[in-house]
């Protein structure tokens, strides 16, 4: 299991210019983006036993970040 946290633009490397210009322009698609970073940084902490928390728990993270990261890729291609 990688416990390298997945940032949207490490992740869609080829979107980063789109990223900051909706980040900066789009109200909705900034506060997903936001939402995504703070359930990444939870997971990240929580597989590096920064802050524990049982299978359960981060099962439905990894799902909410998932999620997330399908509505913001296709605000992003959309």
């Amino acid at each position: 299991m990688s416990h390298t946290p997945h940032e949207l633009i490490a992740e869609f490397p080829e979107h980063a210019f789109r990223i900051t210009q909706l980040k900066t322009k789009e109200p909705h698609f900034a506060r997903l983006y936001e939402e995504y970073h703070e359930v990444n940084r939870a997971i990240h902490r929580a597989e590096t036993n920064i802050e524990p928390t049982d299978d359960l728990r981060l099962e439905t993270m990894r799902k909410d970040r998932l999620r997330l990261k399908d509505t913001l890729y296709a605000m992003l291609t959309g």
